[in-house]
């Protein structure tokens, strides 16, 4: 095996690049997965356990497990849906707070790594994950 794995190298990509997320977020109280989920619920809101575990591909009770935290923390809502067994998720004031004060924090993340590759390298990252 001559060439690195492809595993190995993009997991501690990501290791130091959550870890920059991680750092600006920490003003509003949330890690970037935490942001990253809240993020996915304003988008999707209301939306079911079920469903928002499709669109950020986790597993249900993986999803379900990060919701309960986000709730604790006064962030998300779990309600019912129009078939009461099934719950749905929505944000609370807070939430809405936390991804309001938190944005200028991610973007500033965002331009650094963004500034670190160029554009073209940005550009052929985002292609190339996007492939995978």
């Amino acid at each position: 095996m001559s060439s690195p794995c492809y595993c190995t190298v993009l997991r501690a990509a990501m290791r130091r690049i959550a870890a920059s997320y991680d750092v600006a977020l920490e003003p509003v109280g949330v890690n970037i997965a935490q942001f990253s989920l809240l993020r996915t619920v304003r988008r999707a809101a209301p939306v079911t356990l079920t469903e928002l575990g499709r669109l950020t591909e986790l597993d249900r009770s993986t999803i379900g497990r990060n919701v309960r935290v986000l709730e604790r923390m006064g962030h998300l809502a779990i309600g019912r849906g129009k078939d009461q067994r099934e719950a749905t998720v929505s944000l609370t004031s807070d939430g809405h707070r936390v991804l309001d004060e938190g944005a200028p924090l991610w973007e500033a993340v965002q331009g650094q790594i963004e500034a670190r590759l160029g554009p073209e390298h940005a550009d052929s990252l985002r292609a190339a994950l996007n492939a995978l």
